[in-house]
């Protein structure tokens, strides 16, 4: 099981009793006294499921061995319904150089869908090098995972690039010229790039989503399971009530007057208020883990923080825009699944989520307004948050509504911890492949994860809006 970080990133749960919005200590500590393991007893039914299917080659690559073919996948078959997929393999180091793409059936029918594109390139969402979360040895290498929708029928091929790709693909089309460039390299002989050992096809079934909760309705603690649960919405304690759906929006001088009560000022001891008040925008509506269904036995059980948040990071989920607002509790269910479940990571990789409509959901477990150490920029995880915008926008707008929850979540959330989201700060890196180990990079307080990272994400189109998103956000502080 994946332990507690406890490296100099990390801080104890009693520690992070002193952060800007603290928290009773009933609700701080790192884990439910008696709590069941995050995998719980085998034989005990968990909402949603996964199924892993091996790759094997295909074509003229039958004869070779998995390590040897240039091309594996399945053919089209049945298979139990889900609606998330994603391959996985074991070197969690390795880069899969190559193209993947699925098509899938929609349930009940015999609808195939036209073949579709899979983000190969993940490893950059990931824990930092040298946290115990990275090396836990639970830790695969992964594609994006990818929303298809209620779907019982699959089929699947990865194909390996050239070495040295002679007709470099066309970013408006990347499957069908990666796989024209390929097929060319190929008859001419040329070498292909080995693919990683060990690829698997995840297929995820999110389960249904959670009863509708009456509003003012104090959830009841269920005896049996709750343990996690309880101790997952108790860091949440002093903005709702335990067993919450969601954390209700305050007004701006509501949220200054809790930052300057919690940092014990005027407003704690009765006092006059001050002249200056703190920038913070005002506390946006946030569905909590238990409003979106999060089952908690999948996540380790304990949380993690890092020492306070001078940054956020901006990425999208690459996971397709197919989907309707809806069912955004289901796509953040299947990929939380996917990372814990098929990736190996301690729990759901993003500390929040947005969807296409600007509803806004928490995300890795241990308390919205505390710094929970995330796996979302490899190399810059502590000291940040990291934020993603459900669906792809590499070649999509992103919507309004998505961009202006960005500047609402940011305003409040870099607002407890003193942060301008205009401005820079540095944060130290902890290896990756634009910055060395060690190296303090000077980033904007509101990043693109291409900023810390080489990487697509978070899309062309929405790493264009990151300005306005500033700029609204600074707004709404006050500044």
């Amino acid at each position: 099981m994946r332990g507690f970080l406890a490296s100099s990133i990390g801080v104890t749960c009693a520690a992070a009793l002193a952060l800007p919005l603290t928290l009773p200590s009933s609700g701080a500590r790192a884990a439910a006294p008696g709590a069941p393991s995050a995998a719980g007893p085998a034989t005990e039914a968990v909402p949603g499921s996964t199924q892993s299917i091996p790759l094997t080659p295909l074509g003229s690559d039958r004869a070779l061995g998995s390590s040897e073919a240039r091309e594996q996948g399945l053919a089209r078959r049945d298979v139990r319904p889900f609606s998330l997929v994603g391959v996985v393999w074991n070197d969690p180091e390795a880069e899969l150089h190559g193209t993947v793409q699925v098509r899938t059936r929609a349930t009940g029918t015999t609808t195939w869908s036209d073949w579709q594109h899979v983000e190969t390139h993940n490893h950059e969402h990931a824990a930092d090098p040298d946290t115990s979360e990275r090396a836990a040895g639970t830790v695969r290498g992964s594609t994006a995972p990818l929303w298809v929708g209620d779907s019982d029928g699959v089929e699947i091929r990865v194909r390996a690039e050239p070495a040295d790709p002679a007709d470099p693909a066309d970013p408006a089309e990347p499957a069908a010229t990666d796989r024209a460039a390929t097929d060319r390299a190929l008859v001419a002989g040329t070498a292909a790039t080995p693919l990683p050992e060990g690829l698997r096809l995840e297929l995820v079934d999110p389960g249904d989503d959670p009863p509708a909760q009456n509003p003012g309705h104090k959830a009841p603690r269920a005896p049996s399971a709750s343990e996690l649960s309880a101790a997952s919405s108790a860091v949440n304690a002093d903005l709702a009530p335990i067993g919450a759906s969601v954390i209700p929006a305050l007004t701006k001088r509501q949220t200054e007057n809790d930052l300057i009560a919690a940092r014990g000022g005027p407003a704690a001891a009765g006092k006059a208020e001050p002249k200056a008040r703190p920038y913070v925008g005002p506390r946006p509506r946030i569905i909590t883990r238990k409003g979106w269904g999060a089952d908690e036995k999948l996540r380790e059980k304990h949380f993690a923080y890092t020492k306070t948040v001078k940054a956020a990071f901006i990425h999208h989920s690459a996971t397709g825009n197919y989907y309707r607002c809806s069912q955004s509790a289901a796509v953040i269910r299947s990929i939380y699944r996917f990372h814990v479940k098929s990736s190996g990571w301690r729990d759901f990789g993003y500390n929040f989520a947005v969807d296409k409509c600007g509803n806004i959901y928490e995300g890795r477990a241990g308390g919205v307004a505390k710094p929970v150490l995330g796996a979302h920029t490899l190399g810059f995880n502590t000291n940040s948050m990291g934020i993603a915008v459900l669906g792809t926008y590499s070649w999509s707008t992103p919507p309004k509504a998505a961009v202006n929850a960005i500047a609402r979540l940011t305003a409040w959330k870099l607002g407890l911890y003193g942060a301008n989201p205009r401005g820079t700060t540095y944060l130290k890196s902890g290896g990756g492949n634009l910055y060395k180990k060690g190296r303090n990079v000077r980033l904007r307080v509101i990043s693109g994860h291409r900023d810390g990272f080489a990487t697509e994400c978070p899309g062309s189109r929405l790493y264009q809006k990151l300005g306005k998103a500033r700029s609204t956000s600074a707004r709404y502080q006050g500044r």
